[in-house]
């Protein structure tokens, strides 16, 4: 089984560099891992890509030979992979054996919740490679010092979730920065837990500007907690805690925490719903004595 993440999210979220940091604190922990660069709009990349979409279709390109916005682009773009998924196949089968992979994607958010193109592609490699994938939607924090942009958020969250229809995480990125935006109306946990969206409605009334959307917020923030599906971890991508708690996340989402652990349902179970307190050294060692056991039993 291979395992690996989905990374997601508006423009500006910090994406990019949370594949470049995620991809060091892997490899610190002893994972060889392989970033996969699916946003044929970032040219200028931090970290080096095991795959760049942008040997198969660029954006530029496709702007200039069709007179389509960057927007119109990244959804061309997107139906050229999905059209010829076959090379993106063939460029991971030979990381397939023992490499973590990171799925770079592009910010434009209607890739995630109105197109299906995106998800096609996801998909067909899950089904094809036997991929385990996470999808890792990240959200910029200071988005929680406005209650309009706020409800947005959960909003474009909720439909990434239902759309994707992957394992699932929404991460509140930049959260050391929190603070620079002005002071929140709530303590942290009332957005990251998603708790009663009423007292932003009262936040709302205040401003006259949002006071005559009163109606449409209402309702909004209904539908938000009547899937009750929505809420947020945090994450400061320059703090090794922080980014090892995320990690951790991950891999009982995937499942990554039982790769190698012969075990019955029962333990299995005792694992899945247990403190994501992993020992990650420990696992990674546990692990490659597995891949070798099983390359030594495969050469017999």
């Amino acid at each position: 089984m291979v395992f690996g993440q989905v990374v997601v999210g508006p423009p500006g979220s910090g994406k990019t560099t949370y594949c470049n940091g995620m991809s060091q604190f892997l490899t610190l922990i002893g994972r060889k891992v392989a970033i996969v660069n699916l946003d044929p709009a970032n040219d200028s990349l931090p970290y080096e890509c095991a795959v760049n979409i942008e040997d198969l279709v660029k954006l530029s390109d496709v702007m200039i030979e069709h007179s389509l916005g960057p927007n119109g682009g990244l959804v061309y773009c997107m139906d050229y992979l999905e059209k010829n998924i076959d090379w993106l196949e063939e460029k991971l089968k030979p990381l397939l054996k023992d490499h973590y992979l990171l799925f770079d994607f592009p910010g434009q958010v209607e890739l995630f919740f109105l197109h299906s193109n995106a998800k096609n592609v996801i998909m067909r490699l899950i089904k094809k490679l036997s991929l385990r994938l996470t999808a890792v939607h990240l959200v910029d924090a200071h988005l929680c010092s406005d209650p309009g942009k706020y409800i947005s958020a959960l909003l474009l969250s909720l439909s990434t979730m239902l759309h994707l229809e992957l394992p699932h995480i929404n991460v509140l990125s930049k959260i050391d920065l929190i603070e620079s935006y002005g002071k929140l109306a709530f303590n942290l946990d009332f957005y990251t837990d998603v708790q009663d969206l009423s007292y932003l409605q009262h936040s709302l009334d205040k401003d006259p500007h949002s006071a005559k959307y009163r109606k449409l917020t209402k309702e909004l923030c209904e539908v938000v907690e009547h899937y009750s599906l929505v809420n947020f971890t945090t994450l400061d991508i320059q703090d090794k805690e922080s980014v090892g708690n995320l990690v951790k996340l991950i891999d009982k989402t995937n499942g990554y925490i039982f790769a190698g652990i012969d075990a019955s349902a029962v333990e299995f179970s005792k694992i899945a719903i247990g403190a994501p307190d992993w020992d990650y050294y420990r696992v990674a060692a546990v692990q490659e004595k597995y891949m070798k056991d099983d390359e030594n039993s495969n050469d017999d």
